[in-house]
């Protein structure tokens, strides 16, 4: 008997674990002190774009377009939707009446959105956590706060020995197909064909250096470190040999996941780029993706919450606690089944030593919520 009743309490006691750990989104009442930057003209610029994608519908992109798909957060794909217009109302209103925004208005905050507060999912963390101390460390209240930035480098029209590897456009044998019509052919495609460890090699390799750039444009050349940045960032501002800043974003990539457990420079996925008018975040095309803008976005796990959640993020700057609205606008490969970290579209710089000097100060993990217009 004593020994069943201690399973029994073990058993409980590890339930009572999972239970904590596991993600959750809870009414929240009250907001503690903190300094608010005030960025609520490019909020609304990313609020209304990202609107007017989901104004699309969920038959237009069902993945992203939708309230929640996890038995922990459901929301009507209207409220978000709404949300985000409620946000510029109240910006272009402030603006007009020439008066301090009230989106840094805790008060009024609570006055006017529900606010659920986002627990992280430490289950899924603990997984992927060997050799990552950011997420063996991960509190149980607060998020992973990773930093992403826009990438400025500096490029050349021709291969040098300085810019051995190429942004690449489409592969000339999928150019003029549609997204779906050029997946369902396969393998039979040059996209589907290569890896990306493949590809760099190609580029460096003298019996084959000219191969890739036969079958797919390049569009420009870049070191290798700046290849990599391009990728993993997923957008590149380059400065060509003129001097005139030129802007790259994702287009279609070659079908493999990436792993979270090798490091960038070991991934086999691989990007193939376009060139856009300025910064872009999530699409499920090159045609139609959203402009997003720096301190305003985060991507996220939209596959599981939904496009377009307006959350607050409250971190520690300098040590002291600080409140940013932001617009999940924007994802990657690394947000698949992933509740427990956003990444936070900090600026532009040239190397990780510019985007360390802006972002040493601001802690790796925060407290989050999911704000939604009250109705």
């Amino acid at each position: 008997m004593p020994l069943t009743f201690r399973g029994a309490l073990a058993a409980l006691l590890l339930c009572s674990a999972a239970a904590s750990a596991a993600p959750s989104f809870r009414p929240a009442q009250t907001l503690a002190p903190g300094q608010w930057p005030d960025h609520s003209g490019a909020l609304c610029d990313v609020a209304a774009a990202t609107a007017d994608y989901l104004a699309q519908g969920n038959v237009y992109d069902p993945a992203v377009i939708h309230g929640g798909t996890t038995p922990w957060l459901q929301t009507p794909p209207e409220r978000i939707r709404a949300t985000l217009e409620f946000v510029c109302a109240v910006a272009a209103e402030d603006s007009r009446l020439g008066r301090s925004s009230r989106l840094t208005d805790p008060a009024f905050l609570q006055r006017h959105f529900e606010l659920l507060r986002w627990q992280p999912d430490r289950v899924r963390a603990a997984q992927l956590a060997s050799g990552k101390p950011l997420l063996q460390n991960l509190p149980a209240e607060r998020l992973l706060l990773t930093k992403y930035y826009v990438r400025v480098a500096s490029g050349s029209a021709a291969q040098t020995a300085a810019t051995p590897h190429a942004l690449y456009g489409l592969p000339h044998d999928e150019a003029q197909l549609p997204l779906a019509e050029a997946d369902a052919l396969g393998t039979a495609i040059t996209r589907f064909q290569l890896g990306k460890q493949a590809i760099v090699a190609s580029e460096t390799a003298a019996a084959s250096a000219n191969d890739m750039a036969q079958r797919a444009p390049p569009l420009i050349w870049l070191s290798r470190a700046d290849l990599e940045g391009a990728l993993l960032q997923g957008t590149a501002v380059i400065e060509d040999d003129a001097g005139q800043k030129r802007y790259f974003n994702v287009h279609r990539n070659n079908g493999i996941a990436y792993d979270r457990t090798r490091k960038p420079e070991e991934q086999e996925r691989y990007w193939y780029f376009k060139a856009v008018p300025g910064v872009l975040g999530y699409g499920k095309d090159a045609d139609y993706k959203i402009p997003v803008q720096p301190l305003v976005t985060v991507a996220g796990d939209i596959f599981q919450l939904g496009l377009g959640r307006l959350v607050l993020l409250r971190t520690e700057e300098a040590g002291e606690p600080t409140y940013r609205l932001n617009v999940m606008a924007d994802t990657g490969g690394a947000f698949h089944d992933n509740l427990y970290q956003l990444d936070w579209l900090s600026g532009y710089y040239r190397d990780w030593a510019g985007y360390h000097a802006a972002n040493h100060h601001i802690s790796d993990y925060a407290e989050a919520w999911l704000l939604l217009k009250r109705e």
